[in-house]
């Protein structure tokens, strides 16, 4: 999903784990893209299924690094801000749902996956789109500092389709141009559509497209390039939380319970693919 600035080169000499262990905090990194991490209004509390992974996490690395305490501070950071942070110190870890692409990984590593993820499109449902095809020659709303920026330029050319190309700050501004029919699609992650639609003041008016513009793409945590001994303790500790019985549950309650603060049911199961990594992650 959603892409950072940086180059191959932004690396910093932070040590993580040294800096953990000094402290006994870890800075975890957030966004408002439910229901992988979101500040639920009811409880003001940073919620969702990668904070509930990320908490866990936290608890595993409490153990293998043998530190009396290890507290979570959130910090809310943005698609085109978040490298800039993880490479500050601002953050050491994202705890969100960025598309793990070859791009991605000049700027930052990324810890065993969480999700896997198909880009597809948004429409109004009266216009009866389905496939790229369908929006030759018409206007696509997509978020800056997301892939599928890159995603949906690849596909223009390659289909020469003659979109016109509209990039906003947010996934919300880009949802509401949709909404507004003032582009006939908006192309984002399809899980995150999904959430979008149901939150919508009337879902029914919206349809996701049936042909997706991307295969299948893996979610994971965003840690900074050259910080090798803190992602491989994360990924030890990711691998025991995965293949915990515990993983199963922890994925119903973001996916096919009600979300905390929104009122609404995702309805989602486990795809084959997440259950098969789960048993091996590695």
């Amino acid at each position: 999903m959603l892409l950072g600035g940086g180059t191959a080169q932004a690396t910093t000499a932070i040590n993580t784990l040294e800096r953990i262990k000094a402290t006994g905090v870890l800075r975890v990194g957030y966004g408002d893209t439910a229901p992988f991490s979101y500040m639920d209004g009811q409880s003001n509390k940073v919620v969702g299924y990668s904070i509930d992974i990320c908490q866990r996490l936290a608890e595993q690395l409490q153990k293998q690094l043998n530190l009396p305490s290890l507290d979570i501070t959130y910090v809310p950071r943005t698609p085109s801000n978040r490298i800039m942070l993880l490479n500050s110190g601002d953050i050491d870890i994202e705890c969100n749902a960025s598309t793990n692409t070859p791009e991605r990984r000049r700027s930052a590593q990324f810890a065993l996956s969480h999700f896997f993820v198909s880009v597809r499109y948004v429409a109004l449902q009266q216009n009866n789109f389905k496939t790229l095809q369908d929006l030759a020659g018409r206007s696509v709303s997509v978020a800056r500092g997301t892939v599928n920026v890159g995603q949906i330029n690849q596909a223009n050319r390659q289909q020469q389709l003659n979109l016109s190309v509209v990039p906003v700050d947010t996934l919300q501004q880009a949802f509401d141009l949709v909404a507004d029919e003032r582009v006939a699609a908006f192309a984002m992650d399809d899980i995150l559509l999904s959430t979008m639609i149901a939150e919508s003041d009337n879902p029914e008016r919206y349809a996701l497209s049936d042909e997706a513009v991307s295969p299948m793409e893996p979610l994971g945590f965003m840690m900074r390039l050259g910080d090798d001994a803190f992602a491989e303790q994360v990924n030890t500790a990711l691998e025991q939380i995965y293949t915990s019985t515990d993983m199963p549950l922890l994925y119903q309650r973001w996916f096919q319970q009600p979300l905390p603060g929104k009122g609404i049911t995702l309805n989602v199961p486990m795809s084959a693919m997440l259950a098969e990594h789960f048993v091996s992650p590695r």
